[in-house]
């Protein structure tokens, strides 16, 4: 991999923590752009798989909803600072 990434060098690797709750948001946005567009879905090239995604995130910002945490505040402080609950 390394051999790799100096013969690419404008590849660049972030890496990202996989319990970040953005990320479990983006995840979420995904599963349901594959379901509903891509899945089943039938493209002759690039653009038209471009055209079909952007229509999606088109639909998609037309019925906005927020994003509404379920935890509280306070719970997920003590979890970063190491003193969450025990899960029974």
């Amino acid at each position: 991999m390394c051999a790799w990434l100096a013969r690419h060098p404008r590849w660049i690797f972030h890496f990202t923590p996989t319990s970040a709750s953005w990320m479990n948001a983006v995840e979420g946005f995904l599963s349901a752009l594959t379901r509903r567009r891509l899945k089943r879905g039938s493209f002759s090239g690039i653009v038209d798989l471009q055209a079909a995604i952007k229509r999606d995130i088109a639909e998609h910002n037309d019925r906005p909803k927020p994003f509404v945490w379920t935890k509280p505040a306070a719970a997920i402080l003590d979890a970063v600072n190491g003193n969450a609950a025990p899960s029974v």
